[in-house]
């Protein structure tokens, strides 16, 4: 019988002297070869076990080490260049991966770190990624802070197979350069590996963007409906990860660089902009904890198309406001509905209020779709983009049919 891959040593024996020798030598010669490979495969196992992260079983927040203040060890490093697969603590690399400190300088580029000290820069064709233990069939949003460096159309690739987008990260929302982007998946299986990839190519190895901090946040099903709203999230109750400490609310990328909205239920259709989603505890919401504010004037509209009854009337109310954050001056909301077209002017000071409107119209098909856009461009007095605030969607019935009608 062998036990843990080892042969045991033969039970006393009555034999003459000479076979019992010929037989220990025997059993010697046996087992040795065995126990050689056993302390193989048991280094082997080791060696892997040590070397290869731990799956995260997810809860809403950060992934284990986000912020990479856990970095690989001064033996790893070519510089700033990490040298090993599993050299950052509970993440796996390849590529031209760097390990950056706060302050730390590129030419005349100073590069900053927006919590803690330390990030990582992906270089060309660099990837990070992180394997994590999820609900099968659940909807998740990923949310991840980056800043864009030397290059100028930077892109990144984040992906959980087989669900991947590519994110276009070349404009800038901050003074202080980082921007927080977010993306959405639905799980496929129990155990996935989140991916973010430079897919680049610049003739500096070294450029490309800075990545600090990685959340997660389970979703409601973008089915999910309201018994006194047609649409669905219209509060946008249900949104991506904001990280605590940054006051600049979250990115939401356009719906055609991935499956599944970050905020369910809408589109974001643009080609290369996005819309941000602020919270109450950074910005001024007109109603709950969440809101949309619209930082790319026509390039981006928000967008939910809804089951509705040719020939029946509905009423679309809104709320239209500023985010309490220094965009003052004169905003407006276009909003459509079927055939009906409506403008909201509002007149912003910047430090937060809203107004109640609704529009009445008539269906015309099966399916009826609500944009939502910013009338103009906006900026702030440090020249970041910004734009209204739009709240509190809800689109109910009424039981008569009646002309397009505004309520201010």
């Amino acid at each position: 019988m062998k036990i843990n891959g080892l042969v045991p040593p033969a039970p006393p024996c009555t034999c003459s002297s000479r076979a019992t020798t010929q037989k220990a030598e025997g059993e010697r010669l046996r087992t040795e070869p065995v126990m050689a490979t056993s302390k193989r495969s048991v280094a082997l196992f080791v060696l892997i076990f040590v070397a290869a992260p731990a799956v995260f079983a997810v809860t809403d927040g950060l992934l284990l080490n986000s912020h990479f203040e856990q970095g690989p060890d001064k033996s790893e490093l070519n510089g700033t260049r990490v040298l090993g697969r599993y050299s950052i603590p509970h993440w796996e690399i390849s590529g031209f991966v760097e390990y950056i400190e706060s302050g730390q300088q590129q030419d005349d580029m100073i590069l900053p770190v927006p919590e803690g000290e330390r990030a990582v820069r992906l270089g060309n064709d660099a990837t990070i990624r992180q394997q994590l233990a999820v609900t099968r069939h659940t909807y998740y949003s990923i949310t991840f802070g980056a800043a864009r460096t030397c290059a100028q159309a930077e892109k990144l690739n984040v992906s959980v197979t087989p669900e991947s987008g590519v994110l276009p990260i070349q404009t800038v929302y901050t003074s202080s350069g980082w921007d927080s982007y977010s993306w959405a998946f639905k799980a496929k299986h129990t155990t996935v590996w989140l991916s973010i990839h430079n897919p680049g190519h610049e003739e500096n190895p070294a450029c490309g963007p800075l990545i600090d901090g990685v959340a997660i946040k389970a979703l409601r099903s973008p089915h999910h409906v309201k018994a006194d709203n047609m649409l669905r999230n219209g509060d946008f109750e249900d949104g991506p990860y904001i990280f605590p400490n940054t006051p600049w609310g979250v990115l939401v990328p356009p719906i055609t660089e991935d499956e599944h909205s970050p905020l369910p239920g809408w589109a974001i259709m643009s080609d290369t902009k996005v819309v941000k989603y602020v919270d109450a505890a950074h910005h001024a919401v007109p109603r709950g904890g969440g809101a949309v504010e619209l930082v790319a004037g026509r390039e981006c509209a928000l967008v939910q198309e809804v089951r509705t009854v040719p020939g029946s009337s509905y009423r679309l109310s809104f709320s239209v406001g500023d985010a309490g954050n220094g965009c003052d001056g004169y905003l407006a909301v276009d909003a459509y509905a079927s055939r009906a077209k409506l403008n909201v002017p509002y007149e912003s000071q910047g430090k937060g209020g809203y107004k109640r409107v609704e529009l009445e119209f008539v269906a015309d098909a099966d399916l009826t779709r609500v944009v939502f856009h910013s009338a103009n461009y906006h900026m702030k007095p440090d020249a970041t983009l910004c734009g209204p605030v739009v709240d509190d969607v809800s689109l109910v019935p009424v039981h008569k049919h009646a002309a397009r009608r505004l309520r201010m």
